[in-house]
């Protein structure tokens, strides 16, 4: 019987603190080393990627387990309506170890799975848990969905947000959660901008006034098949989860996260 039943609470991602768009870079906290594991007992940073049908998802997290495999413990769930399909292209890439991907078929709308009832997804993480032992990582990607789609705060830590220039330079003026809200835009595939008339100039405005203060980068997977300024705002954020756990107490964090006394 699944574990997670109860119903994620659909919360806003815009983050209490905006970094810097132009520099998505790791450093470390004071007294803690960005690059060490985290505690067994801790909980991964979660972060979700979500984005339309064709936008470079699965391209994204494949560019992601290049970039992490060898650094991080990482584990990756994936979101289809009535298929395995993206898991089933991620194991064919060998871009991961195969025991490190989960597959969920939600046979429902991608944002009932991600923001309504996640428990499926849920019990797809706790999975990757007690299958490969801790992780520090875990990329959730949704299903292919619309400008509307966040994840609950119950299932991830951050989300990321993918939209490709073929959709045309009007798709960030557009709005909608998954564009003005998500912790980090990323404009894909801009080697096509002069191919569908794109101009990338217009999406980076566009971008800004939406989002503010909230990052944005662009990126062509086929020019950067390990999304570096994609891996560095993961590594970035990866430090601020390491931090705040170190920094907790055991009884302020939940069982999940909890970091049993003693350990180092």
């Amino acid at each position: 019987m699944p574990k997670h039943t109860s119903p994620g609470r659909c919360v806003s991602l815009r983050p209490e603190t905006a970094h810097d768009e132009s520099v998505p870079h790791t450093h470390p906290e004071p007294g803690v080393d960005p690059h060490a594991p985290l505690p067994p007992a801790a909980r991964a940073l979660r972060v979700g990627i979500g984005g339309p049908v064709g936008s470079g998802k699965t391209a994204l997290v494949a560019a992601l387990c290049r970039a992490f495999a060898d650094e991080l413990r990482l584990g990756v769930v994936t979101n289809d309506i009535y298929t395995t399909e993206d898991a089933d292209f991620l194991r064919r890439a060998g871009v991961l170890d195969p025991a490190r991907i989960r597959a969920v078929e939600t046979g429902c709308c991608p944002h009932t799975a991600i923001r309504d009832d996640i428990g499926a997804n849920l019990d797809a993480v706790d999975d990757l848990a007690d299958t490969v032992g801790p992780l520090d990582l875990v990329l959730v990607e949704s299903g292919g969905d619309n400008l509307t789609a966040t994840f609950s705060r119950g299932l991830v830590d951050r989300q990321i947000f993918v939209v490709d220039v073929a959709g045309g330079d009007k798709v960030p003026r557009k709005g909608g959660p998954g564009v003005t809200a998500a912790d980090l835009l990323v404009v894909n595939k801009t080697d096509l901008a002069p191919m569908v008339g794109a101009d990338l100039s217009v999406m980076d405005r566009d971008a800004r006034a939406r989002r503010g203060d909230l990052p944005t980068v662009f990126l062509s997977i086929t020019q950067d098949p390990l999304a570096h300024r994609v891996a560095e705002w993961i590594r970035h954020e990866l430090a601020h989860h390491r931090t705040a756990v170190a920094a907790a107490p055991p009884a302020a964090l939940p069982p999940s996260v909890a970091v049993p006394t003693g350990s180092a």
